[in-house]
């Protein structure tokens, strides 16, 4: 149902944006808005991995590393029946994490460095299975494609002011300032729904990838509890990426509202402990994402 919702809401953005562009120019406006989306979202779909990673200091995790999150990462991938993504650590004390690409062989999974400090290996099992199976979903590419047509409907909104309220048979000045206003405002919502749509569909997925709701469930209460009280500045000055986190960098709100780019965190535990209830123990593989012990907190990460 999830995916047939998001093909719905998929679909509104699309015709949202076709849609500004008939007001705007006609026919001759579709056409217009169509070339430009394409090449906006070609654009992203190719450098958007870079571009976010390189936003948010992301350094690349060797497979040596001390830490042991690399073979982690390989072994819930093997799970998950995918390619291993490239691996990444955000030197920052918010504990959150996210995955980036545009499919699973070009993919990437980020952990911030106060991930690392704050959970434990299972949880952090959790966290990581949840960011495979975006990855697996391909939400990491219908994310991208749905934030490059939000920026696309906001900057063609504000080309109404200039054109749609002064070519005759135009908008007008005041359906002008409304689609300004409207436009960028819908294309947020229909983003934000679509992500909160993905975020419970990662979370059921991501359990069966590790093999335990309740070690994701775990975590989403301290990420949620860290990310309310620590700020993450790169995520501040770069909001656009919010919704890509696996809880709001920009502390999210308590209820699934409209305006939240994130299910409640509640609401998204309270899932998963019903999942486990209902999960015996032949109906999800219980295979742990790896036999070595804890991650040695002193080195370069802890």
């Amino acid at each position: 149902m999830s995916y047939v919702k998001t093909g719905i809401l998929m679909a509104a953005m699309t015709a949202l944006f076709l849609g500004i562009g008939y007001l705007l120019a006609g026919t001759g406006g579709i056409v217009i808005a169509f070339v430009l989306a394409a090449g906006m979202n070609a654009f992203a779909w190719w450098n958007s991995d870079r571009m976010v990673l390189k936003m948010h200091n992301a350094r690349p995790v060797g497979p040596n590393d001390r830490s042991g999150l690399s073979e982690m990462v390989a072994a819930l991938a093997h799970n998950a029946g995918m390619p291993m993504p490239a691996v990444y650590v955000i030197d920052t004390p918010q504990p959150n994490a996210f995955a980036t690409g545009r499919n699973p062989q070009n993919a990437a999974v980020a952990v911030t460095t106060g991930l690392m400090r704050t959970l434990s290996r299972d949880e952090l099992a959790g966290v990581v299975a949840h960011e495979l199976a975006h990855i697996r979903n391909h939400d990491t590419a219908i994310m991208t494609v749905t934030a490059t047509f939000a920026g696309a409907i906001s900057m063609l909104a504000n080309f109404a002011l200039f054109f749609g309220g002064r070519r005759e048979g135009g908008l007008g000045i005041v359906g002008a300032l409304a689609m300004m206003i409207l436009a960028p405002l819908a294309a947020a919502l229909v983003q934000m729904a679509i992500s909160r749509t993905r975020e419970y569909a990662a979370d059921k997925a991501g359990a069966e990838i590790c093999g335990e709701p309740m070690w994701l469930a775990s975590a989403l209460a301290k990420i949620q509890a860290g990310a309310s009280r620590i700020d993450n500045h790169a995520a501040e000055r770069n909001p656009a990426t919010s919704h890509m986190f696996i809880i709001n960098p920009l502390h999210a709100h308590k209820h699934d509202n409209l305006f939240s780019t994130h299910p409640a965190t509640e609401n998204r535990i309270a899932a998963l402990r019903e999942l486990a209830a209902q999960t015996t123990r032949s109906s999800i593989p219980r295979t742990r994402p790896s036999a070595r012990p804890e991650p040695d907190r002193s080195g370069p990460w802890g």
